[in-house]
């Protein structure tokens, strides 16, 4: 079975190059038009969402005839005391500079650190995909989308490596190998 993985669209916090993790902020106006544009196949009957707003919205206009069945553990990595600030307003705080140093290993203080986020969503991405039985569209959050990959693809990329645009993703082959599930054969979507 093929997973697809969509980042939901852009917010005004996105906009702004803000981290925006637990702020449940809708999509902005750009970010509504945008996905209009990217409207998906009309014959998705069933998409798996964040319970975040930004990506129910997303869901609701890529696939408008799809039942949206919400993945509280796929929701975005909690950004803690980072949330709503820029990379360059953060540039000379010595704990900022660490935190992106280790490429989110190290959680940002008060918030997940990447193995965090894994172990709430890779058994939940697992999970829905057994639900599903069949091709599983999942429209979700860019650092979930990214540590989901570096966990589960292989040949294994760099977490970086999995980094997308709003309204970007990728497709991925889902195997379970020895009980293990195994994304091959991940491309970026267009």
């Amino acid at each position: 079975m093929r997973a697809l993985l969509v980042r939901h669209g852009q917010t005004c916090g996105n906009a702004l190059e803000e981290f925006i993790g637990s702020t449940d902020e809708p999509l902005s106006p750009e970010g509504r038009e945008a996905a209009e544009r990217a409207r998906k196949d009309l014959s998705v009957k069933k998409v798996f969402v964040s319970p975040m707003l930004r990506a129910k919205q997303t869901a609701a206009i890529l696939f408008p005839n799809a039942e949206q069945i919400e993945v509280p553990g796929l929701r975005e990595m909690d950004f803690g005391e980072y949330e709503r600030r820029t990379q360059a307003s953060l540039e000379n705080d010595p704990r900022f500079v660490a935190w992106n140093d280790s490429a989110g290993l190290e959680p940002p203080p008060g918030g997940e650190s990447r193995g965090d986020v894994a172990a709430r969503a890779v058994p939940a991405f697992a999970k829905a995909l057994d639900e599903s039985g069949e091709d599983a569209v999942f429209v979700v959050h860019g650092a979930v989308i990214m540590v989901l990959l570096s966990e589960l693809a292989e040949p294994a990329g760099d977490f970086f490596d999995y980094w997308t645009a709003n309204l970007g993703g990728f497709s991925a082959e889902c195997v379970r190998e020895d009980g293990r599930l195994v994304l091959r054969d991940v491309r970026r979507l267009p």
